[in-house]
């Protein structure tokens, strides 16, 4: 595949000097040539079959042609950019195999649905504590999925606001940063660092890198606060994606689903809204 990739963009280049060194007349007359034979074979073939050396060729030739003459291709843009996405997700897609861990035993489901039947305002971590006392470890996830798969509802909450009344109320002093990824042409993978203010909605992108080791995300967030504390704002809470296992700190206790997602195809947009515009700091 690549010798063929090579032979390929070899014979590509001896045929750019043979064009170079043609006079105009012959040069333009090949081209009228070129020209009409794809469209007869348009005509003719509905959907050609490319190689992976073709793609790539086509590929790099786009940078290659001003963006205003890339009706000359016979394939769209969109296309183009399909292959380097299709070429993404094979490099990162891992070898498949059987997912999870092997099902909890009957009897020990059935000991779980009866504790939360039994006593209605116990919850999961009670369920499991009061089974780790039995010689049975389960985990509170595991509790939770068997309650929520038998229809029961989980511990009425006893005091204390919800999640949405306590972003609501405290939101003037709250941050929320999460990582999201860029892939570049040559399958390199860069980070990108992102804290929002979750009431101004205001983004401040950090930093871009191809190691988020800890010492990087550590001294970008102190430059961070430096910067806020200058401009006399200051915040209580963070609520963190996946950035928490850099920094070494903890989420806001009792925080569902807290961590702000980024998503790589639509960017930073999937934080904003029309209502809720972004305002984007570097």
């Amino acid at each position: 595949m690549a010798l063929s990739f090579l032979y390929r963009l070899a014979r590509r280049a001896f045929e750019l000097v043979r064009v170079h060194r043609m006079e105009a007349v012959a040069k333009d007359m090949e081209i009228l040539v070129l020209r009409h034979q794809l469209s007869v074979l348009g005509r003719q073939v509905g959907r050609p079959r490319l190689t992976w050396s073709d793609r790539a060729v086509i590929a790099l030739f786009s940078h290659l042609v001003p963006r205003e003459r890339w009706s000359c291709f016979f394939v769209t843009p969109s296309t183009i950019l399909e292959w380097h996405r299709r070429l993404v997700r094979k490099h990162w897609t891992y070898p498949s195999c059987k997912p999870g861990r092997p099902p909890l035993p009957a009897e020990t489901v059935e000991l779980v649905v009866r504790l939360a039947r039994e006593n209605p305002r116990w919850g999961y971590l009670r369920i499991v504590g009061e089974l780790r006392k039995l010689g049975v470890t389960v985990s509170a996830t595991s509790v939770r999925n068997i309650i929520s798969r038998r229809g029961l509802r989980p511990a009425p909450r006893r005091s204390g606001p919800s999640w949405t009344e306590f972003l609501s109320a405290q939101a003037a002093g709250i941050l929320a940063t999460d990582f999201f990824t860029v892939d570049t042409v040559s399958l390199e993978r860069f980070y990108v660092l992102v804290v929002i203010e979750i009431k101004s909605r205001v983004v401040h992108v950090l930093g871009v890198t191809r190691h988020p080791v800890g010492t990087w995300v550590t001294q970008v967030a102190r430059n961070l606060v430096s910067d806020l504390d200058e401009g006399g704002r200051r915040f209580r809470f963070l609520v963190r994606g996946e950035v928490g296992g850099w920094l070494g700190v903890g989420c806001v206790p009792q925080a569902p689903s807290a961590g702000p997602k980024v998503s790589r195809s639509s960017g930073l947009g999937s934080l904003g809204s029309a209502s809720r515009p972004l305002s984007i700091r570097t």
